[in-house]
């Protein structure tokens, strides 16, 4: 059985496996050995081969990447944290409270990293899918966000 997977799923997948092996098993269209040849595809689970299946890695849990991703950031290791946070706010395999607190997150360690057009948007994200999304008062008097996020919440009245 052969799983066809959009692009930014199959990004996801890829960047999260460790030493790319679990890209192997994915089937990505026009991928060749280094041969030259189209890769070769798993062969069905069948009768005659109940052993042979196509694996591919597990959903990551978006609770544990939101807290691995909260663990950087409050480590300071800012890259980790975006890399954890964007998985956890995947719309497609988290809640919508994970995806809210994995965004600020985000937003957040945007904003610390001097990217404040991606702090900007995401706030403006988390205000797209809950238009009460709301900073706590020692949030929002932060030097860095808090004007970001007055301005994306304006932007949004406006």
């Amino acid at each position: 059985m052969t799983f066809l997977l959009s692009r930014p799923t199959r990004i996801v997948w890829c960047s999260l496996a460790m030493l790319g092996s679990a890209c192997s098993s994915l089937h990505l269209p026009g991928r060749t050995d280094p041969a030259g040849s189209k890769s070769a595809r798993s062969s069905p689970v069948s009768a005659s081969n109940p052993t042979a299946q196509t694996a591919l890695p597990t959903a990551p849990n978006p609770r544990s990447q939101f807290n691995a991703g909260l663990d950087a950031y409050n480590s300071g290791d800012y890259p980790a944290a975006i890399r954890r946070l964007a998985v956890a706010s995947d719309p497609g395999i988290s809640d919508k409270p994970t995806q809210l607190e994995a965004i600020k997150y985000l937003a957040f360690s945007y904003c610390v990293t001097g990217q404040t057009t991606l702090c900007r948007l995401q706030f403006e994200r988390a205000l797209r899918i809950d238009p009460s999304f709301d900073l706590a008062p020692g949030e929002k008097g932060h030097p860095l966000w808090g004007p970001v996020f007055e301005r994306a919440k304006k932007g949004k009245a406006g």
